[in-house]
């Protein structure tokens, strides 16, 4: 069921605000991610027409959200694409064979797998807190985990979880962060700088 209704309240700067219906019924949530034109972003006293759904707790949230004079855009069903995993899992079979070549020392995909855990749940943490509203997780905290070699795991939850799939200046830092992970282990690598295991006092 399609609603009309007036956007009372936007906050650029984090990305939501919500929707007042012009005929009657309690305001509803508007996240960017509900508009189907991301290329213009809202503004107060708008209206605009869109679909109501609940999010993880329950509260109404917009989806499909156009402005008026725009033609709707019917959605087909997204998969997500397969590059993401088969990079990863190429990135992972390298780690592997350089481990069994004693190129790399053990450490070094133990390291890429534990960040790479910690940073899709870090998404995946971040996507509830942006679809609840709540204050969202620093998108610099995003990039140095990548930095740091959490990278495969961002890759998969941008892919996955469809978040910051879209925002073309924070994927172009990402991946300049993740070129630059790289870059670095084969730095010290080549410079025997990389100690054949950790050691932890």
């Amino acid at each position: 069921m399609l609603v009309k209704g007036k956007i009372t309240q936007w906050d650029d700067a984090k990305g939501f605000g919500f929707i007042q219906p012009l005929l009657k019924g309690e305001r509803v949530f508007l996240h960017m991610t509900g508009l189907q034109n991301r290329s213009r972003r809202p503004l107060v006293g708008e209206v605009v027409t869109y679909s109501v759904a609940k999010d993880a707790q329950g509260r109404l949230q917009a989806q499909q959200v156009t402005y008026a004079g725009e033609k709707r855009k019917l959605k087909a069903a997204k998969t997500a694409s397969r590059w993401p995993l088969i990079l990863v899992l190429l990135f992972a079979a390298l780690l592997v064979g350089a481990v069994v070549t004693a190129e790399l020392p053990l450490y070094i995909p133990i390291i890429y797998g534990a960040m790479s855990i910690v940073s899709y749940l870090t998404y995946w943490w971040d996507k509830r807190k942006a679809l609840a509203g709540q204050w969202r997780i620093q998108e610099s905290t995003l990039q140095l985990m990548a930095l740091l070699g959490g990278w495969p795991g961002a890759l998969l939850a941008q892919s996955y979880l469809r978040h910051k799939s879209q925002k073309r200046a924070f994927r172009t830092v990402f991946y300049l962060a993740a070129l630059a992970n790289i870059s670095a282990v084969l730095w010290l690598h080549n410079q025997n700088l990389l100690p054949a295991q950790l050691v932890v006092y």
